[in-house]
Order: C-alpha cells, then structure tokens, then sequence
C-alpha cells in the first residue's frame, strides 16, 4: 500500500504520483444528474490510460424508494468493478471529472472507506497540464483487489439518522433545502434538525478545493465538533461525498454517508420533514 494520499490533488501531485512506482489508475467518473453520462466525452478526450466509470451502474446500486437514487453497490459487486479495471490493493486510484469534483468523489469516498488509497483531481479534466488522448482505452489485465465490507463506522442508516445524536450536515442547494424547489424527489424540504452546508461552498473563485484551514472554519463555524459525531447527506449519496472529502481536507475525520440521503427519506411519507432556512 501507497503512503497516506491527501483526499484532494492537483495535477502536479499527479505528475509525482505517474512518475513513482506505486501503480496508478486514472478513473474518468464524468457524469451529468439528467441521466446523461459521460461515455461520449470521454472518448472524445481523456487523461492517458484512463478508463470510464458509469456512476449510475457501477457505483451504485439499483435505484428504489427504500434505498434512495444511489444506493451504494454490494461490496462484491464493487469489488468486481475494480478488478475490470485493472485496480490490484496497492493500486493508487485517481479519479476526475469536468464538472466541480462531485460526481469524481464519490468514486473517491468509497475507495478511501474500503482502505484503498484514492485521491481527487482538483479542478478535474480542465486542471491537467499533461497530454490528453481521445478513443476507447485497451481494457487492462484484470486486477485483483479483494472483495470488501462497507464499514459501518463510515456509513449511517436511515434509522440511525432518524435517531439523532449527530451533526446533521445537508449538502444540497440552499433553495433544495427550504424546500422552495425539488426537482428529482418525492417531497420538498430537509431533515428535521439538518444544518445546510451546500457543497459548492467547498469551492473558491477559481472552482478549486478551497485551503484546509478555510475549509475547516468553515465546518467549525456550522457547528461540526472534530470529536463528534457527523453524518452528511445530499440528494441521493452522491454531492455529500464531495462535503465528506472536504472535511478530511480540513483535519476532520470521521464523519459518516447517509447514502439514501433526501431521495430516500422523502419517499416515506411517515417520516417527518423541515422547509425553510431553520435546521428544524
């Protein structure tokens, strides 16, 4: 295994990461929330070597009311994945896309929450200063990465939710959160007691991963003790990881993916809802 790798990198990173000799994969997770993927533009142009991952079918599992828009896949599933692509357990894992990071971290999280060292490109596809190509990458001999548990300390249940005890942080849009719109779910609003800290403000003017010690005022001043416990949701599992790696940019560690997130609590229709800018 690699040495601890820093959730967020930028191209220079990268650079040092390709010219050492820890094997590294570069995973292209371009993807758009219309259901659109991003197949198309990666044949178009791509970092060298890097292979597509379709978010909706490879890391995720079937949708459904129970289990939200993005389910996160059964381990062997998962594991079956990465071993298609060419990921072995001291595989480096670089994932991007070309949007702000989101749809990239969730590949991230989930590496990072089995132990495989994984990190981000920061700025995606439009950060890298190297050579790009275009086509269908050659499939890689396959790896061998072991099949690998969820970790229940880095993951939350829609019932451990419900029961409190936890730093509630709702990665959505703030006008997602008051429940002004809703687009995609059953049902307008947020959970009862959730504080909203929407994920692009993880971001500075030039859309990159804002400073550690920023990112962590930011957290600190929304009320995230470094020593409790925090749990993050979104939409449908997807965005709050984008939050989740930004707390571990800032020293935080430890907090927890409700991966049903909005899409599957509003589908229940018993449990209970907050709309405007109040927690509760």
């Amino acid at each position: 295994m690699a040495a601890a790798l820093d959730p967020i990198i930028d191209s220079a990173r990268l650079h040092e990461l390709l010219e050492g000799e820890a094997p590294v994969r570069l995973l292209d997770v371009r993807w758009a929330l219309d259901g659109s993927t991003g197949r198309e533009a990666h044949l178009a142009v791509h970092l060298p070597g890097a292979h597509w991952v379709d978010l909706d079918t490879e890391l995720a599992a079937p949708a459904g009311p129970a289990v939200g828009r993005h389910p996160l896949p059964e381990p062997a599933d998962f594991a079956a994945t990465l071993r298609r692509l060419g990921v072995d357990e001291d595989t480096v894992v670089v994932a991007y896309d070309d949007t702000d990071g989101a749809p990239a971290g969730r590949l991230v999280w989930m590496l990072r929450a089995v132990g495989q060292e994984a990190a981000l490109l920061d700025g995606g596809i439009a950060a890298w200063d190297g050579p790009l190509e275009s086509g269908e990458t050659p499939p890689p001999a396959p790896g061998s990465v072991p099949e690998r548990p969820w970790p229940a300390d880095r993951i939350a249940t829609i019932d451990e939710v419900a029961a409190g005890g936890a730093l509630l942080i709702d990665a959505r849009a703030p006008e997602r959160y008051r429940g002004e719109v809703e687009p995609v779910d059953p049902r307008a609003g947020h959970i009862p007691g959730a504080v909203n800290l929407p994920y692009a403000g993880n971001l500075d003017a030039e859309r990159r991963f804002a400073a550690p010690e920023a990112l962590r005022q930011r957290f600190l001043a929304a009320g995230v003790d470094p020593d409790g416990e925090t749990v993050v949701y979104c939409g449908s599992g997807v965005t709050a990881t984008h939050d989740l790696l930004a707390l571990e940019r800032a020293g935080i560690h430890g907090a927890r993916l409700f991966p049903g997130s909005w899409s599957q609590w509003s589908s229940d229709p018993q449990r209970p809802l907050s709309r405007g800018d109040a927690p509760a």
